[in-house]
């Protein structure tokens, strides 16, 4: 045998293959779709207006300007380490300060790296209860993090420096956060806690409060309530830039610096279902900020990092067959860390509409600690560099994010803009999409718009709130505000009705009239079946009868309220016109499918209900819940 070195192996290797080009493909992918047009078939466009190519070569990144940059290095589009680590956070709502204390010290000891404390609304805490709180938790060796109203930030970032004095920890390991957030009262409020100049006036006395913590971050920016109020990526982006440099503006404008401003700044962003955007989004974010923040003229470069918290939107999130969020905010998270966030809250897979438990918070907890642990997503900094399809995401959403926040800014920034509805108006024509989408599935929640668990059903009475948006606004709004919700909740409402009216009724029972060709009949059964389960009706589903009035009999004996016939078209026109002449009276009739050349002839026919891909499942829903009296 023939025994190759090195170099003739490799020349080997890289001489088989001829390399191919784009018009080469193109020529066979044109080839297969057999004269189907390209561009309907084969391309599809985001919510974000991004158009997704099913293909993408290293031609793709010529254009960009940013792939030679390095982790760590000014624009920081590649992350802002040589590794990839992140803070693995949890949430700890405070009712109880020692219950609180004990449930932080019992997480620390599995795994979690960065705290949250979350108090009520209403709730300014002591000097005594935050020290109770810290008590035996090593301040220089986790992240703390409070969320607390406006007004308590002052007071939360005095307190913590005394108690850093008073233990004598050093203040350069301290890291962490308040959340001074007032452009979320603006939006969601609809109006700013106190005057406008106040707030920035009261922003500048907590930049002085955390001059002892040179590393605590006193200022949020939360993108991810913008996401659960239905806006898409690229406006995520652009207004959480906006945001920020409404901060950068008001602040250096009252002669605090640059250096001193930017450094205090967090940004919170929301992680989505869209895996590969997701991921590209931090990239683009972290570029961007080091754009603006650079455009203020800083001393280093340093201060232009974007300081990057990221958590699950609840947005996508559902109550019916509710595990499988656990598979949501698995991919979520592993698009965040992959893009390279600082910190990350997994939310527990129940949080839409309970409080987390022991269970839903240790397998929160536990996939990030898998990703980190078994997996090794913290060893390699920017896994995705050099992709042709992400770091063309990555260079568009860049594009797109600057135009919008320019047009932000030509408003004269993000509360001028907010003022005139400008911000409001692009959130809910975004929020209204993703409606329609989930309407016409063409966006699946999985068991809330497509493939409902038939069996699972409501048994007890839930609080109506969870059904409903969150509406934050005052009643001295001088904005419109916005209102935060998940866009399954109009499901959720169908079939929680179902359910409640089957408590003390018969559950409306959809019985599926199949005949005449074999492969048809039963496709056209699966959708109907799906079809009406997602309003939490029976379903019957049958393999076939040999004549009309032998379905109708049986569809009678169960005592069907919808008989669903279920053919091909062909067979329709001999099928749907003995239906509308045998079914009773009281019975609703409904075609599967819409045979368009004889649609006429069965409306004539008085059968005039259909249900098909293109059908407004939510509407059409609505419309049987009325017929059968169940709202």
């Amino acid at each position: 045998m023939e025994i190759m070195n090195q170099d003739q192996t490799n020349h080997k290797l890289f001489s088989d293959f001829a390399p191919i080009s784009t018009k080469e493909w193109m020529e066979k992918i044109t080839q297969d779709l057999k004269g189907a047009d390209f561009e309907r078939r084969l391309l599809w466009n985001s919510p974000e207006g991004i158009q997704i190519r099913p293909f993408y070569r290293s031609e793709d990144l010529d254009k960009i300007n940013h792939l030679n940059t390095m982790p760590n290095q000014f624009p920081f589009v590649r992350g802002q380490r040589k590794n990839n680590e992140w803070l693995v956070r949890q949430d700890i709502f405070v009712d109880n300060i020692k219950n609180a204390n004990k449930k932080a010290l019992d997480i620390l000891m599995k795994g979690v790296t960065s705290l949250c404390f979350v108090f009520s609304d209403n709730h300014i805490a002591k000097i005594s209860e935050i020290e109770q709180l810290m008590e035996n938790i090593f301040a220089d060796n986790v992240e703390v993090n409070f969320k607390v109203t406006p007004g308590a930030a002052h007071k939360v970032i005095s307190v913590y420096e005394n108690l850093v004095k008073k233990y004598n920890r050093n203040p350069e390991n301290i890291m962490g956060s308040v959340n001074f957030d007032p452009f979320s009262a603006l939006l969601f409020n609809g109006r700013f806690c106190k005057t406008e100049e106040y707030v920035f006036e009261h922003a500048g006395h907590i930049i002085n409060a955390a001059e002892f913590l040179p590393h605590f971050r006193t200022f949020g920016i939360s993108g991810v309530n913008l996401r659960n109020a239905g806006a898409n990526i690229v406006e995520e982006l652009a207004f959480s830039l906006s945001m920020g440099a409404e901060f950068l503006t008001r602040l250096t404008n009252l002669d605090y610096s640059i250096d001193d401003v930017a450094p205090r700044i967090k940004f919170n962003f929301g992680v989505g279902s869209n895996y590969f955007m997701e991921i590209a989004k931090l990239r683009a974010a972290r570029l961007l900020w080091a754009k603006v923040v650079n455009a203020y003229g800083p001393k280093n470069t340093e201060v232009t990092k974007m300081h990057i918290h990221s958590a699950n939107i609840s947005f996508n999130k559902t109550i019916y067959d509710a595990h499988s969020n656990m598979l949501r905010t698995t991919t979520e998270t592993l698009s965040a860390l992959l893009g390279g966030t600082d910190s990350f809250t997994v939310l527990p897979y129940n949080a839409s509409f309970d409080w987390p438990n022991e269970f839903s918070e240790r397998i929160a907890r536990n996939q990030q600690l898998l990703l980190k642990e078994e997996s090794f997503i913290d060893k390699i900094a920017d896994p995705s560099a050099g992709s042709y399809y992400i770091e063309t995401l990555t260079d568009e959403l860049i594009e797109k994010a600057w135009n919008l926040f320019l047009e932000v800014e030509e408003k004269e920034g993000f509360i001028e803009a907010t003022k005139q509805g400008f911000i409001q108006e692009k959130i809910e024509k975004s929020a209204q999409e993703r409606k329609d989408f989930a309407a016409t599935r063409k966006e699946i929640y999985l068991g809330t718009n497509q493939y409902p668990n038939f069996t699972e059903y409501m048994e007890h009475s839930i609080n109506p709130d969870v059904l409903k948006p969150f509406d934050q606004s005052a009643s001295d709004a001088i904005v419109k505000p916005l209102k935060q919700f998940r866009v399954s909740q109009d499901f959720e409402n169908l079939r929680y009705a179902t359910d409640m009216y089957s408590k003390k009724n018969k559950r409306p029972k959809a019985f599926m009239l199949t005949i005449g060709n074999l492969a048809m009949r039963k496709a056209r059964a699966q959708f109907a079946c799906n079809f009406f389960a997602v309003a939490g009706f029976e379903v019957q589903d049958n393999n076939g009868f040999e004549s009309i009035k032998e379905g109708l009999a049986a569809a009678q004996k169960d005592k069907a309220d919808i008989v669903v016939l279920c053919s091909s078209d062909e067979d329709y026109v001999k099928f749907a016109p003995e239906l509308a002449q045998e079914k009773e009276d009281a019975t609703i009739a409904v075609i599967a499918g819409y045979p368009k050349n004889i649609i006429d002839d069965l409306k004539n026919l008085g059968l005039y209900r259909f249900i098909h891909v293109k059908s407004n499942l939510l509407k059409d829903l609505i419309d049987y819940q009325k017929a059968l009296g169940i709202i």
